[in-house]
């Protein structure tokens, strides 16, 4: 097995392979996987923790954001936020920074606009790039009544850290031996031409790679949770069918404009780096980086 998938599961890739429209069962997938990566296996038994308890009042009662920065020193950062109850993926997004408050506030009004509603709370860190959601979240929340209206629709504090786990568990982990091989064979410094190199070359990959872990963990079935008397389904399932959300309907004028103050670059990469790169490709006859 290559590639990222020497991270996962074998529930996740029954799940893979279930989607792809093959017949399988989890007890055939699990024989295979351990005749065919018994490394990969005993490194994620290895990695096994033990499940915490964690309480929430309901879907789209809580929404944690947190970024995820061990890609950072090559040039690639990424944010994402998730349901704190449903566990319900709202965004997972690689760009070249997740440093710039605009940048992050494109990931919210991306959110909030395609499920027509803000979430009743947001929990994020105190770092600068999450003072716009900040602001767009009490506004939305404005006009509420309920006492987690207004000023109390974002705190401030830990993030559930699962996002994180996410990433680390079915994705970020096999990329970042590469980007070490690079630096450690003395390709990479750390300049910014090596970084833009970096971000040409992967960035995009690595979206569509968080793309698909979104797409696969959205559709996952999560463990029952009996206290809160719901019954094991997938988490785009029951953030339909159990919903707190208080649907505030978005200013359409107001969110179009605020979208193109924070709309991010079309390139992966610096534009002139991007420019030359292109140009060299096509000078050479180079097809575009593909998936290692």
């Amino acid at each position: 097995m290559a590639g990222s998938r020497r991270l996962q599961g074998y529930p996740w890739l029954h799940l893979r392979a279930v989607q792809r429209g093959f017949v399988v069962s989890q007890e055939t997938m699990r024989l295979v996987i351990k005749a065919l990566d018994p490394e990969g296996v005993e490194l994620r038994r290895a990695r096994r923790l033990r499940r915490r308890q964690y309480h929430s009042r309901g879907p789209n009662a809580l929404w944690h954001m947190d970024s995820y920065d061990k890609l950072k020193p090559y040039g690639i950062a990424i944010n994402g936020c998730i349901d704190g109850f449903s566990r319900y993926i709202m965004w997972m997004e690689a760009y070249t920074t997740n440093s710039d408050p605009n940048v992050i506030a494109d990931y919210y009004i991306s959110a909030v606009t395609h499920i027509g509603g803000c979430p009743q709370r947001m929990r994020a860190d105190r770092g600068t790039e999450n003072g716009h959601i900040r602001e767009m979240q009490l506004f939305l929340r404005r006009n509420h009544t309920d006492h987690h209206a207004g000023e109390g629709s974002f705190i401030y504090g830990c993030t559930d850290r699962i996002v994180v786990g996410v990433l680390r568990k079915q994705s970020v982990q096999f990329w970042m031996d590469p980007f070490k091989t690079l630096k450690d064979d003395g390709y990479f410094t750390g300049d910014f031409l090596d970084k833009n190199l970096v971000q040409f070359c992967f960035l995009n990959l690595l979206q569509e790679e968080l793309d698909e872990v979104v797409r696969t963990w959205n559709t996952h079935q999560i463990r029952s949770r009996p206290v809160h008397g719901l019954q094991g389904d997938a988490p785009f399932s029951c953030s339909l069918c159990h919903s707190s959300m208080e649907q505030q309907r978005t200013d359409s004028s107001v969110f179009s404009l605020r979208r193109l103050q924070c709309a991010r670059r079309s390139a992966p990469c610096d534009e002139t780096v991007f420019e030359l790169c292109v140009l060299l490709m096509g000078v050479n006859g180079w097809s575009s980086p593909g998936c290692i």
